[in-house]
């Protein structure tokens, strides 16, 4: 592996969505995804149907919440279907700041960011640590947009830097689907986790 990362261009996007139908687990669990929130429980009116729905994206995604009902109850408070379908994108932000009852406050904004993806994948980006990762590194090498790591936690200004990182590479084929697979491929591989 190179450690220069490959501007982003039609041909790099399309390599990594090649790359991305040979991950079996990662095609699989997005299958799976998809089957539950696109047929099985497509609304979010009963509270097993949300739990059962965050639990799976909670174990695929490993998004380290410990306690699932507190925030299965939260969206079932905020009503969200008619804003998921608008893909009002300030609904991200309002699912994700939970308080708790003993009045602790957490913010579970890539989980957010996750759940309501998996309901509209073509109006709500993905946001994980991978995908700041790779904006702020093409941010600071070709400046395709301005904004600073604190704006990627703010979804409706998080959803414009994407639309701007897309625009300004010429990816205005790819749906945002297809720039969520790729960045967050190329996060994987060049900016992994260290544990």
């Amino acid at each position: 592996m190179s450690d220069i990362i490959q501007t982003p261009s039609v041909a790099e996007v399309r390599k990594y969505l090649e790359l991305w139908g040979s991950l079996e687990n990662y095609v699989l669990q997005e299958q799976s995804l998809n089957k539950l929130f696109f047929e099985t429980y497509p609304l979010n009116q009963d509270i097993s149907e949300i739990l059962i729905k965050a639990s799976s994206l909670n174990d695929f995604y490993s998004t380290n919440i410990f306690s699932i009902f507190p925030i299965a109850k939260h969206i079932l408070a905020l009503v969200i279907d008619s804003r998921l379908q608008a893909g009002d994108p300030s609904l991200v932000n309002d699912i994700g700041l939970l308080t708790y009852e003993d009045g602790k406050t957490r913010n579970y904004y890539s989980f957010a960011t996750k759940y309501c993806s998996h309901h509209r994948p073509l109006d709500f980006p993905i946001y994980d640590s991978y995908v700041e990762r790779v904006l702020m590194h093409f941010k600071k090498q070709d400046k395709f947009s301005h904004f600073n790591r604190k704006d990627l936690r703010d979804y409706p200004r998080f959803k414009e830097i994407v639309m701007e990182f897309r625009s300004f590479y010429g990816l205005d084929q790819f749906n945002l689907k297809d720039i969520d697979r790729y960045v967050w491929q190329v996060g994987k591989e060049y900016f992994p986790n260290k544990y």
